[in-house]
């Protein structure tokens, strides 16, 4: 299917509330300058959606780490790539909102009924003039700010393609068969051909599965707008029926995905448990700066 098809698909994501076109003025403003100037002319919006009803772990966005919230440390640090034009927060809640003006972000609120954060990155995007979207997931406090580069970078080079995101190799066996650790192949020019939960490909040699190469899908996406606006109307295969997996949406009605790879190790936070492994990372990291500062 052409991205010029997307013209006669009507577009639910063009009939959001005006919540989206509600502006955060004076705490938006102080914080656009932390986004460095992108140097290229295609601009580039990146959306952090937050919620605060998360399922196993309720408000996390405000949870505390090395004396912020997760919140504020992902905004920091997505505020450092270099090809972002402008950075907004999107949620639905008072809290979340308040937080992110307390620390200086700009943020917009949307509805609270959408089903996924991609609906929710696509609410701002319908009020919002960009050629690209990046979604930011508000749950990694590491987040590289070169991968969200990297994965700009997967769409701006190749126009033909609406959507890209990221892969990583596959250092750890174990995850090569886990099905919470979504692989990735792809062709010789790096578009995906699929995305599974389970190990792929399967090398059938014994002797070359000790050095096969295989890589796991790290989840953070770049959009062209018009097709963002169009996603939640494209009708759900069975392939992303089968695997629980989003972005097969695409795959199913005709559209490719640019992956590139990446060094980025996606750390994301969904339990408390996770918020502890996130911080002692933390506290490491401060210790080591402080150690070699003292000597």
């Amino acid at each position: 299917m052409a991205l010029a098809a997307l013209e006669k698909m009507p577009v639910r994501a063009l009939g959001f509330r005006n919540t989206a076109l509600k502006q955060d003025r004076a705490a938006g403003l102080k914080n656009v300058a932390r986004v460095l100037s992108s140097i290229v002319p295609t601009r580039i919006l990146g959306v952090i959606p937050a919620r605060f009803a998360s399922s196993r772990f309720p408000g996390k966005a405000l949870a505390k780490i090395a004396g912020k919230t997760m919140l504020q440390h992902v905004f920091e640090r997505s505020s450092q790539a270099r090809y972002l034009t402008h950075l907004v927060i999107a949620t639905d809640d008072e809290r979340i909102r308040d937080e992110a003006r307390r620390f200086g972000a700009p943020v917009r609120m949307t509805r609270s009924d959408h089903l996924s954060g991609t609906d929710r990155v696509a609410e701002v995007a319908s009020a919002m003039e960009y050629d690209l979207v990046v979604n930011i997931q508000g749950d990694e406090p590491l987040i590289d700010p070169g991968a969200i580069d990297s994965a700009a970078l997967s769409v701006l080079d190749d126009p033909e393609v609406a959507m890209g995101t990221l892969k990583k190799r596959i250092e750890d066996a174990s995850e090569y068969s886990n099905p919470n650790v979504v692989k990735v192949v792809t062709d010789r020019s790096g578009r995906a051909i699929y995305f599974s939960r389970s190990p792929i490909p399967y090398v059938r040699d014994e002797a070359e599965r000790r050095s096969a190469v295989h890589f796991k899908h790290i989840g953070l996406y770049v959009y062209r707008r018009d097709f963002l606006l169009a996603y939640s109307d494209l009708p759900v295969g069975p392939l992303e029926q089968a695997e629980r997996l989003e972005q097969l949406r695409a795959l199913e009605n005709g559209f490719p995905i640019r992956v590139v790879e990446t060094e980025y190790e996606s750390l994301g936070v969904d339990t408390p448990e996770d918020l502890e492994r996130v911080s002692g990372m933390f506290e490491m990291t401060m210790s080591q700066a402080h150690y070699r500062s003292e000597n």
